[in-house]
């Protein structure tokens, strides 16, 4: 699908699809956003040539999978980008390669799913962007990606507070299991936003043509890498949270288990010498003279009585109960 906004010199703006790149290339001091999405490979190619887009960079853009980053040409700037094709606030996260070819006059975008950024500037407000220029509609876009991002990882803390309290009533292995997935979700966002804030950190320089250093370009870049900033340290604070939530938890049951085991412990001492007692006037042997005792069965049974009451006394003396 390919979708295109056009706007011509007067200001006017135009929505529609491929039609328009003829009429962009017969007005000059027009701009034209092309936005393709799970468009015809050959399609896309034949686009991005059009537009004079580098080999390399139309290899890179087609590629299923490859690190974000940034790259500049004679007339055009390349930025791949990790979009967000779902992601939700139990960071259910499915990215996406999205791709940007930043021009004097033109903006192009690729991505092989829907792109919740894109499709929110295409129904509302990409034209305004546009018309400022091509880059500040790129940022605009990664602007609404962040958001995105920003506001599911901050629904998360929500959730991230109710394992808690549930860990410190009634914690268990489902719990466990959870909090690891949301590590390692956390650990993938981490090294998307490091590639982002890497991306905005090279725009911040102020030495790439199409993204001149002025004091508007700069806010709008500083305004962006702030957010992939806060980003980064907000998945970081979350996975130090679950790896502490995590310890924990690991530590009260180990202090459970080692409570459980005391106990069986001081039965066993217990249980040992009477054990050894019974066992000895227990044998088989034909003589043995403590049997001959009238009293000897109730000497013996005070006796062990007498051992179990003491040791009981001696291990809560020594806290053990």
């Amino acid at each position: 699908m390919i979708r295109t906004i056009l706007i011509n010199a007067q200001g006017q703006i135009s929505s529609g699809g491929a039609e328009l790149i003829d009429a962009w290339r017969a007005q000059p001091e027009s701009r034209i956003w092309v936005d393709s999405q799970q468009a015809d490979a050959e399609q896309e190619r034949d686009i991005l040539q059009t537009f004079g887009c580098h080999p390399l960079a139309i290899k890179d853009a087609l590629r299923d999978r490859h690190p974000p980053k940034l790259e500049e040409f004679s007339d055009h700037i390349f930025i791949l980008y990790r979009g967000i094709a779902g992601f939700d606030a139990g960071l259910n996260y499915t990215g996406q390669s999205l791709s940007f070819f930043v021009g004097e006059r033109f903006l192009l975008t690729r991505h092989p799913q829907a792109a919740q950024s894109i499709d929110r500037l295409l129904a509302d407000n990409g034209g305004i962007y546009l018309q400022r220029s091509p880059a500040q509609l790129a940022l605009k876009i990664m602007h609404t990606s962040a958001g995105i991002y920003l506001d599911n990882i901050l629904a998360f803390e929500e959730r991230l507070g109710e394992l808690e309290d549930e860990l410190s009533e009634a914690g268990s292995d489902e719990h466990m299991r959870e909090l690891m997935n949301y590590k390692s979700r956390l650990v993938k966002l981490r090294r998307t936003f490091n590639y982002h804030k890497n991306i905005t950190d090279e725009l911040r320089t102020g030495e790439y043509a199409f993204f001149p250093d002025d004091e508007n370009m700069r806010h709008v870049i500083n305004d962006l890498h702030d957010r992939f900033e806060r980003l980064h340290s907000l998945t970081q604070m979350f996975y130090d949270l679950c790896g502490d939530l995590v310890d924990g938890y690991i530590s009260i049951t180990s202090h459970q288990l080692n409570s459980t085991m005391r106990v069986l412990t001081v039965i066993t001492a217990i249980f040992v010498p009477l054990s050894f007692l019974a066992g000895l006037y227990g044998m088989n042997f034909e003589y043995i003279p403590e049997l001959k005792f009238q009293d000897g069965y109730f000497i013996l049974l005070g006796f062990m009585g007498f051992l179990a009451v003491g040791l009981l006394w001696l291990f809560r003396r020594m806290r053990w109960l």
